[in-house]
């Protein structure tokens, strides 16, 4: 038997159907370390607050439910979550903050402004999280990966 049932209705939302035959809608899924641990920890919340279901990872999700479930979920979380990745540093306006970056990302080109290097926090020992004046969080997943001039502007805030 399987634990639950995913689907959207017919206004888009997603409808979870519990393994008692309990029947929730409007559900949201929540990723437990949406920066360092994507995939592994989601919960599927309900319109109250209330987790209605726990997957320990995707990967077993799939395997459990098939890759429907997967990509309906993949789907919905994408539709809700905006972290671009950095791929190259343009230019910065100074070396001291606040700065303006012009950069390139996995969702076009952008600039956004750098209040102060406090913003700039170390996920793991090559990966970032940068975060603007407006709050908007920008990701470099493997500061290794950068091309050498981006890497040379990044090391100056360092």
């Amino acid at each position: 038997m399987k634990p639950f049932q995913l689907s959207r209705n017919a206004f888009g939302r997603l409808v979870l159907t519990a393994d008692d035959g309990r029947i929730y809608e409007n559900i949201v899924p929540a990723r437990a370390f949406p920066i360092s641990a994507p995939e592994a920890g989601l919960a599927l919340i309900d319109e109250e607050g209330h987790e209605r279901a726990w997957i320990d990872s995707l990967a077993t999700l799939e395997t459990a439910l098939g890759s429907e479930i997967r990509t309906l979920i993949e789907t919905v979380l994408a539709e809700r979550e905006f972290v671009p990745a950095i791929l190259r540093l343009r230019h910065v306006s100074t070396f001291a903050t606040p700065s303006t970056w012009q950069v390139n990302t996995d969702r076009g080109e952008t600039s956004f402004v750098l209040k102060g290097e406090e913003d700039i926090r170390l996920l793991s020992a090559s990966s970032l999280l940068i975060t603007d004046r407006d709050g908007v969080q920008y990701r470099i997943p493997d500061i290794a990966a950068l091309d050498k001039h981006s890497r040379r502007l990044l090391d100056r805030f360092l």
